[in-house]
């Protein structure tokens, strides 16, 4: 007999956590490894939020905080929410999470019965699918051709809700796809789920790393009726540098947030205090930090798309936020290496990693197994070389 949960047999690991492994793993033996798929700037934190922490550790604020955050930190959210999508939370409609991800999975948990299905697009970032399954809820895949920039339509959305739909995600700007919807796109979908009765649970991690003057719109800020409906997920991970910190955090119906902080009170209990008094200070401190980053970002996002473009048989949407390229490679599948055929994404990957010494992450792990994402989150001179790599192993299938 096993004592394995049923339910768990239908989650799969983390694609992208899986290729870093393999990479590091290769790394160590010896191998120069050149990581394209991390989702993490390369950026070191800002040394005022070290310096808070620093702070905090010398104070002594090392003892457990409220499960579901310090006032403070809420305080900081609130005024964060109010400044960059104008729209406006109390404390208690605020849980502090041990990540963004994190924050989705208690939404998930706190949301879903037996059956409920989740209207997910895709491209999806990996762990929307597998949170849905672990609540025990049915994920229902929207496909989001890149000739429609990813994104779903108000009649494809409309096509996907049945009588036992219960929430929709939207990741804007996205991973892997650096997509992003613009205010009149969100309105049309947000007017869909608000005449079928469904929460939107709207992932905004990337909402301060956007290019070319695109404007992230937070789809809460679309109207009061909407508001109601919409379960805001963020955190200070990407935009601060702080991936390892690990706070992110949820606004909205105050009796979703109730139910969220019961189950973290009976699983993690607080984030991180030491963390939480540095995500105080991300938030209200200076910001120049964030600037300096996306200008880089955007530097690098130029670069990388123009030089995908160069490879013959590769095609790559252009990104209006978030650090990845998504670029379409199904024209080497059927090629062969080692007497081995290219079926795919996942294949593709491997090769990539085996023969050019080059970790990027198969596209088949966000629904889109015609493409694979690589991460412009490190230097330039990282990114020439391994494109140079890529461009190398591509010809010679």
């Amino acid at each position: 007999m096993s004592f394995i949960a049923e339910r768990i047999t239908r989650v799969k690991p983390s694609a992208t956590l899986a290729i870093t492994a393999k990479a590091k793993k290769m790394r160590a033996e010896g191998k120069d490894i050149i990581g394209l798929g991390a989702g993490e700037p390369d950026f070191d934190t800002p040394d005022n939020v070290k310096q808070a922490a620093i702070g905090a550790i010398n104070a002594g604020f090392t003892k457990y905080t409220a499960v579901g955050g310090m006032d403070d930190l809420k305080s900081a959210i609130a005024e964060e929410f109010r400044k960059d999508s104008g729209v406006g939370y109390t404390q208690s409609e605020i849980l502090v999470s041990c990540g963004a991800k994190h924050s989705i999975y208690n939404i998930l948990q706190a949301v879903l019965n037996p059956g409920d299905e989740v209207v997910i697009p895709a491209p999806y970032w990996v762990s929307y699918p597998d949170m849905t399954l672990l609540a025990c809820g049915i994920p229902v895949i929207v496909n989001c051709p890149e000739k429609a920039s990813f994104k779903m339509s108000p009649a494809d959305f409309r096509a996907a809700v049945t009588s036992k739909t219960k929430a929709v995600i939207i990741n804007s700007p996205s991973n892997p796809t650096g997509s992003a919807y613009t205010k009149d796109e969100l309105r049309e979908l947000s007017l869909i789920a608000i005449d079928n009765n469904l929460l939107i649970i709207s992932d905004e991690i990337y909402n301060k790393i956007v290019y070319d003057n695109f404007e992230a719109v937070s789809i809460a800020s679309l109207g009061e009726d909407i508001k109601k409906n919409t379960m805001i997920v963020n955190g200070v991970s990407k935009s601060y540098s702080m991936t390892g910190w690990r706070i992110g955090y949820a606004a909205g119906d105050p009796s979703i947030i109730k139910a969220m902080s019961k189950i973290q009170a009976q699983s993690t209990s607080n984030p991180c205090s030491i963390s939480q008094m540095a995500a105080v200070e991300a938030l209200r401190g200076p910001q120049h930090i964030v600037d300096k980053m996306v200008s880089e970002f955007e530097k690098r996002k130029k670069f990388v798309v123009d030089r995908l473009r160069e490879i013959s048989g590769v095609n790559c949407f252009e990104p209006v936020g978030a650090f990845y390229a998504f670029p379409d490679v199904s024209y080497y599948y059927g090629g062969t290496y080692k007497g081995k055929e290219i079926k795919g994404s996942t294949d593709l990957s491997d090769y990539l990693l085996e023969e050019a010494a080059v970790a990027v992450v198969p596209g088949e792990a966000f629904g889109a197994d015609n493409h694979v994402r690589i991460s412009y989150a490190t230097d330039i001179n990282t990114i020439e070389k391994g494109l140079d790599r890529i461009e190398k192993a591509l010809t010679a299938l």
